[in-house]
């Protein structure tokens, strides 16, 4: 963070200085809402969680180095005291975002938002210093705790904004308002919090709603409820995709032997070839997203179709592709999941199982719970199944409850009969059948929603011979 001091920092959240010496002190550090993550220096903002109260852990974030606490009531020891700490956080993150003046760039979608994030990240990071959000801290505190990370020298503050109903991103869009708006899809991702598509659509747009005359709104020309968003926005509309249309769009779309995209990649300002380190052919989607925005910021098309080419994964355990000494392949794709990135998963899988097949491999798909589908649930998970099936993924493993055993019954009903589909109880019988079967040039992919936690699954497949932990 720029150095504010602790006087500065009480009048811009507007709260009190208490048991501070001297006001002049400043912040040079993080904020931080982790007492173990302080740095000399730094601010610990207290929050009250569900499980624990920051508070609590106020003196040993001072003993670590924190200059001060952002926090609810006075401790007995240096704090600025305000009556809503979340609100005073995102208070002081828009203070610093509009005195460095950075370029700020949001982002939102159902599907990909994250690893659309990290390609633009890595892409305009090649141009000048970028901040970005790590992994998926796209909510009221995240999204504030990233913006304040950015200093004096960051010229591109990459932001992604997740919702779980009408009105979260308008919110976040107040706390740091961006010039560019990037939309990349509307899908079922929280359908059953949000109530359907529409809402889904109505909740993401408030992004392009939010940006000013000057700013640029970055729609997907190939989802229709994202192009419609032109019409809520008084910015300019830069279009990607694959429609004819669009002035960021691939052509000549193919995979490599191993399920890697490869395109044309065509801007206004001319075209460059595209062969990317990720899997899955979804991923063509969110390098037309990161590219229009690195057009938008005056970047070559060869440097973009370079950086699109050498991007890697930056967050954990989405499409992270390791083979083992075997020749086993695990594809740990279990940070979250949705009914659009199953698919997505799912068309990645079979690529990549081509490849395996001529070597004698077989494909797994490992797969659990899509969480917060609501009446959809479901017809949502028997698809998924289905899709298995037609896909020609050699094995299902589905692990868990009620949903998991609508996987693999959409999976039977579509034909997937005898072995080739499973219920499992857990991740720890999952991990005992593989272990059994898994032979070398095998590809598993596995994939749930976060609260299934079945990346102990490929941790315990990767790490040899033990429990899941």
């Amino acid at each position: 963070m720029i150095a504010l001091s602790l006087a500065e920092i009480a009048e811009i959240v507007g709260g009190q200085t208490h048991d501070i010496p001297d006001p002049a002190i400043q912040v040079t550090g993080s904020v931080v809402i982790d007492s173990r993550a302080v740095e000399p220096g730094g601010l610990f903002a207290a929050f009250r969680g569900e499980h624990a109260d920051g508070h609590d852990f106020a003196a040993g974030a001072v003993d670590r180095g924190a200059v001060a606490v952002l926090a609810a009531r006075p401790l007995g020891l240096p704090a600025i005291v305000v009556d809503d700490v979340q609100g005073a956080l995102g208070r002081l993150a828009r203070a610093v975002v509009e005195r460095l003046g950075t370029q700020v760039v949001a982002l939102t979608g159902s599907a990909g938002k994250t690893s659309t994030k990290d390609l633009v990240a890595q892409v305009l990071g090649r141009k000048a210093p970028t901040v970005f959000t790590p992994g998926s801290l796209n909510n009221e505190i995240g999204l504030p705790l990233t913006a304040l990370t950015a200093t004096a020298e960051t010229e591109h503050l990459v932001l992604e904004m997740g919702a779980r109903g009408i009105g979260h991103i308008r919110y976040l869009t107040e706390l740091t308002p961006p010039r560019i708006g990037l939309v990349l899809n509307v899908g079922t991702a929280h359908i059953g919090e949000f109530g359907g598509r529409e809402q889904i659509a109505r909740a993401k747009g408030e992004l392009v709603e939010s940006l000013p005359e000057e700013g640029v709104a970055v729609l997907n020309a190939d989802d229709p409820l994202v192009r419609a968003m032109a019409d809520r926005t008084r910015a300019r509309v830069l279009l990607f995709g694959e429609a004819a249309d669009a002035a960021v769009r691939a052509e000549n779309v193919r995979l490599t032997k191993l399920g890697q995209p490869s395109f044309t990649l065509h801007t206004p300002t001319g075209c460059s070839t595209v062969t990317m380190r990720l899997y899955g052919e979804h991923h063509v989607s969110n390098a037309l997203a990161a590219a229009a925005v690195a057009h938008e910021l005056g970047m070559p098309v060869d440097e973009i179709a370079l950086a699109l080419s050498e991007a890697g994964t930056l967050s954990r355990w989405r499409m992270e592709v390791t083979e083992r000494p075997d020749g086993v392949t695990i594809v740990n794709d279990a940070y979250n999941a949705n009914p659009e990135s199953m698919r997505a998963a799912l068309r990645a899988l079979a690529a990549m199982g081509e490849a395996a097949r001529a070597e004698g491999g077989r494909t797994w798909a490992v797969l659990g719970m899509m969480a917060e589908l609501g009446d959809a649930a479901l017809a949502e998970h028997d698809a998924v199944g289905r899709l298995a099936v037609r896909l020609n993924v050699g094995r299902l493993v589905a692990v868990g409850g009620r949903e998991a055993s609508w996987l693999q019954l959409g999976a039977y009903n579509e034909g997937s009969w005898g072995e080739e589909s499973v219920h499992v109880s857990d991740a720890q019988a999952a991990v005992d059948l593989l272990r059994a079967e898994l032979r070398p040039g095998d590809v598993v992919l596995v994939k749930a929603s976060r609260s299934v936690g079945l990346e102990r699954v490929a941790s315990a497949l990767l790490e040899g011979e033990g429990a899941v932990r």
